[in-house]
Formats: C-alpha cells, structure tokens, sequence
C-alpha cells in the first residue's frame, strides 16, 4: 500500500524490488494512486490495482470489488495518510506491517498490528526499507527497471538526438505550494544561459498543464538568451522519463522529477531550502545538491537543524529566495568540468 506521490512510489519500488529478490516465489499486489500508476505501473512481476483517489467514495467501493474474496499473507501499510488507511481496510491479510508508533502519522497505527522499528533521522527511502530490514531482508538493491516504451524513447530522441548534451529545468514542485517549495522562476534564467553559452548544452523546461507550471515556462523562455525548448504539458510521464534519461542532468526543487531521475540515473542538481536535502533529497546525487534548509531553519524558524523535528518544512514564500543564481551555476559546471 503506497499510493502517492510520485517521488515516494520511486523510493519504495527499490524496496519492492529487493524483497522480490529475496522472495521469488511471493506473489506481489500493489495499491497505487491512479496518477502514479501511469509512471510505474507496467513493471513486470507486480499486479499493480490502481486506486483514484479524485473519484471519492467511488475509489473505495471499486477497491473492495477487486479485492473481494483474496486473501494476502501481508500488508506492508507504507503510506502514513487517512486515506491510504481507509484504503487499506480492503486488504485481508494476517499482518498488517506498519510504521512505528511515533512517525505513524495520521492515525496508521490504528489500522496495523505490526510496527517496523524506530530509527532516527534518517531518509525517506530508508525508511521504507525499513519494512525490508523488519522482515529479514538486509540487502538493499537500488533497482528501479522502469519500462520506457518504444515510443516514448522515440519522441525523447527527437528533443536530444544522440550525441547532444541537455539540461532539463523542472521549475515547479506543486503547482498548488508555489509560495515554498519553488525557486523564483527567474533565477532559471542566467543558469539556462550558462548551460547553453558556456557548456553548449540544450536547454529543456518540462511541467506539467498547471497554470503555475505555464507561467514559470513562459518566464525562463521569454526572458532568456537561450534557444530553450518548452515542453511544458507536452510530455506524459512516460515521455518525461524517458528525456530525464536521456539527459546529462536536470534541475529541480524538491519534486517527483528528483527522484524519477534517479530512478534512470540521471544526476540530479536538487534545490533545497525548504525541506531537508538529507530526508528527501535525491538519493544518489547528493553531492550535488544546493542545501540552504539550515540556513532556512535558522532564519525563519530560529533554531538549528538539530533542534527540529525531522521532516520539519519550512514554509515561507521567501525560503527558496536563500538559494542563488550563482551558486546553482557554480554547481551545474563544476558538475560538468569532467567531461568538457
């Protein structure tokens, strides 16, 4: 059970897939948000049932039919909302594995009977395998596999052929938190220009059809010297996947691309000051990072890191504004100097 949101659902398919590994012969049911479901819900070997949440009452009645009369010897309960709660009520099984007591938010605990130990500060794809670590499984096998159709590598190919370099700017995190978690849209700007000026590299900006997405696209074309490629609301998810793979890097807040890249191995230059880089930052592209969460912590919160709670976001609209142009594009070509 992990229905949302893309960048988890990317964190616990390494899990899912390292129990696989270790269990050949167990067969593997997963409940998965509809939106999500079109990223990874092809991967062979796993019967994903698909729950929409945007159809209410609906979602849960078309659950209980699917599942009416199956019985599962264990639910891993990896989503700490009321609604993944609700959902998992459909599920028979025995064991229902859960988080520990003190980050089993949103009243899990009262639909699991198992608890996965309680480790501290550690990050989010960690976490999940903990579920791993308490069922004997030690071995973490960062394996994604993904399935990239034909045609979705067909259409990358046309926006980075073979042997051009491309950055991809993905400015938006949520188009429904823009005051936090975004970088200002103009700061994309003189790092388009850099990449195209200095590295001669393409320049792709990708969202999705939010009016905030649309914005933040027509801000970085309109006002920069680069002859950038807006495929903003052009591509599926597939489609993005398959362009994030093809690139040499992609720039982005805290966001479901940051770890859709690292699921094909595209390193990532993540933007973070609002959340904490170290709890959900891109798992293997860390040392590329831009992390001003404790300088964010300290300003609007007036504690350290140390002194909040883990997880703790800070939300002000002026946090990202912590993070300039100068040091992204410092990073983007130290990042890029190996290979010049």
């Amino acid at each position: 059970m992990r229905l949302s949101a893309l960048g988890d659902v990317c964190h616990t398919l390494p899990v899912i897939n390292t129990l696989r590994a270790a269990w050949p012969g167990t067969r593997f049911t997963w409940i998965i948000g509809k939106p999500e479901a079109q990223l990874i819900g092809d991967v062979p070997g796993i019967e994903f049932l698909s729950f929409d949440k945007a159809a209410g009452r609906l979602a849960y009645r078309e659950l209980r039919r699917r599942l009416a009369g199956q019985r599962f010897d264990l639910l891993l309960h990896m989503q700490m909302s009321l609604r993944a709660s609700l959902a998992s009520r459909a599920v028979h099984a025995p064991v229902r594995l859960g988080f520990d007591r003190r980050r089993a938010h949103d009243f899990q605990w009262l639909f699991t009977n198992q608890r996965i130990p309680h480790v501290e500060r550690e990050h989010v794809m960690d976490s999940f395998f903990g579920f791993a670590r308490a069922l004997g499984v030690t071995e973490q096998r960062l394996e994604w596999n993904i399935p990239i159709p034909d045609t979705a590598r067909a259409r990358a190919k046309e926006f980075i052929p073979d042997g051009e370099n491309a950055l991809i700017l993905s400015p938006c995190a949520n188009a429904r938190l823009r005051n936090w978690r975004n970088w200002p849209f103009e700061r994309y700007v003189p790092v388009a220009d850099c990449a195209a000026r200095e590295l001669g590299w393409r320049v792709i900006v990708t969202g999705g059809p939010s009016e905030t997405e649309r914005e933040a696209a027509e801000i970085i074309a309109a006002q920069s010297h680069a002859d950038i490629v807006n495929l903003q609301g052009k591509t599926s998810l597939k489609e993005l996947l398959a362009l994030i793979a093809r690139a040499r890097a992609v720039i982005t807040p805290d966001s479901g691309p940051v770890h859709m890249a690292t699921a094909v191995g595209t390193p990532v230059i993540g933007l973070y000051a609002t959340t904490n880089p170290d709890r959900a930052g891109p798992r293997l592209s860390q040392q590329w990072r831009i992390n001003r969460y404790p300088d964010a912590v300290r300003k609007y919160l007036g504690k350290t890191v140390e002194e909040v709670p883990w997880g703790t976001r800070v939300r002000n609209p002026d946090a990202m504004s912590l993070i300039s142009s100068e040091e992204v594009i410092a990073t983007l070509l130290r990042f890029a100097e190996p290979k010049l």
